[in-house]
């Protein structure tokens, strides 16, 4: 294991996993071990350097995972309706809650800088982007939004797969198109250009074609989807289509390979059974679109089904030595395992 392939992620959301464990009593679990994709012993043996870690407002009937409705060969699961804001803000500072008591218990470093993040991964220390998943918990004065960047904030998707008042999100539905809604609202509008004014990174994972469109044509910074595949290798309304590809990679933007089997497979379906052969497929035609700068980590983990070869943040030199031996050269390997995300986050941060 070395600093220059040690793995930073695109999105985790391991804030939510501890919030429905117990809340923020249940964070000490982390640094001794827990169920769940990532914890502190499972990220040193996969050399896991750390990665965005996602406040996500769950539904009540969301509370406990449930994907076997995506395991049929063909599904549409209608999106959940817009959570409460009031429930939402005080979710999402409890989750906030969670990520700050894991830095105070030396767990990890919470960093709002690339200078931070090179720190971290050199040293070892599991680093942490705060970031947001669904901007339920902004209100429309962005008064919010401005409070939880002060707090550390540096990355955002104005919608999960559900509407806010900024925009609508994908389904889950396979096969499909992303072009399944509507763009963004006025709202999302001002949203956008406050997170520039801001520099705050926009994720754009869930987000509809038509939301995607308004982004682009309106954002100053680069187009980031922190955890998406190929639509060309599995349509499910989730991945992005080659012309959404070509468009990230014209703003020098970057894409994470999402490790959800139900994004990976051909055949869209959230079974673990992925040989890593597919994902590298993944992996190899967003490169072709996108360049060798623009693609890297986007696991999902604690919030997916991902291949069995891989179970958990201790298994990915699983997937690194597949890369390698796929051809991957260490100076391509350092840039998908975490400089790709150092660059980008510079150029959009601007320190």
């Amino acid at each position: 294991m070395t600093p220059n392939t040690r793995i930073f992620d695109g999105h985790n959301d391991v804030l939510t996993r501890i919030f429905k464990a117990g809340g923020i009593g249940a964070a000490d679990g982390f640094i001794i071990g827990q169920d769940g994709h990532i914890d502190l012993p499972k990220a040193r043996m996969g050399d896991f350097g750390g990665g965005f870690f996602a406040i996500w407002i769950p539904t009540a009937e969301e509370l406990d995972d449930d994907f076997s409705a995506m395991e049929s060969e063909q599904y549409d699961i209608p999106l959940p309706e817009a959570v409460d804001a009031t429930d939402a803000i005080q979710i999402a500072l409890e989750q906030a809650a969670i990520l700050f008591r894991l830095e105070e218990l030396g767990a990890l470093k919470v960093c709002v800088t690339t200078a931070e993040l090179r720190d971290c991964l050199e040293r070892g220390k599991l680093a942490a982007i705060l970031h947001m998943e669904g901007a339920e918990a902004i209100d429309p004065e962005l008064h919010a939004l401005d409070v939880f960047y002060r707090a550390g904030l540096r990355s955002i998707g104005p919608v999960w797969s559900r509407p806010t008042i900024f925009g609508e999100g994908v389904p889950f539905r396979y096969p499909g198109s992303p072009d399944t809604g509507g763009g963004l609202t006025e709202l999302g509008f001002d949203l956008v250009r406050r997170c520039n004014a801001l520099r705050i990174m926009i994720d754009l994972s869930h987000i509809t074609e038509r939301g995607f469109w308004d982004v682009a044509e309106h954002s100053t910074q680069p187009l980031v989807a922190t955890h998406s595949n190929a639509h060309a290798i599995c349509p499910h309304v989730r991945n992005l289509t080659d012309r959404q590809l070509e468009a990230i990679a014209q703003s020098d933007g970057m894409v994470g390979v999402n490790f959800a089997a139900a994004f990976l497979r051909e055949d869209g379906r959230m079974i673990d059974d992925v040989p890593l052969e597919q994902m590298l497929r993944h992996f190899d035609h967003l490169l072709n679109i996108l360049g060798e700068d623009r693609v890297g980590f986007g696991t999902d983990f604690d919030g997916a089904v991902v291949p069995k070869a891989i179970t958990d943040a201790s298994g990915l030199p699983a997937l690194t030595e597949a890369m390698r031996k796929h051809g991957y050269d260490e100076v391509l390997m350092t840039k998908l395992c975490h400089r790709n995300w150092l660059r980008v986050l510079q150029k959009t941060w601007g320190a």
